[in-house]
């Protein structure tokens, strides 16, 4: 996926801490890129809308909890 980054607006969660978390940006073809908000010069994942939208469903329905101890 070649996208040009410029411009991109990025954002993070509310829920996010000062420590950092990660950022998204949205891509003018639908999709998501990531990124490390600690580190922004690291090169972002890039994911499409399909397979966002597969990571939220799943993120909702608790797929990626942590393990209860």
């Amino acid at each position: 996926m070649d996208t040009d980054l410029n411009g991109l607006v990025w954002f993070k969660s509310s829920a996010s801490s000062a420590a950092g978390c990660v950022e998204i940006a949205h891509l003018p073809d639908g999709g998501v890129a990531v990124r490390d908000s600690k580190d922004r010069s690291k090169t972002p994942h890039m994911y499409n809308r399909h397979e966002w939208e597969c990571f939220l469903i799943g993120a909702k329905n608790g797929e990626f909890d942590l393990p209860v101890a």
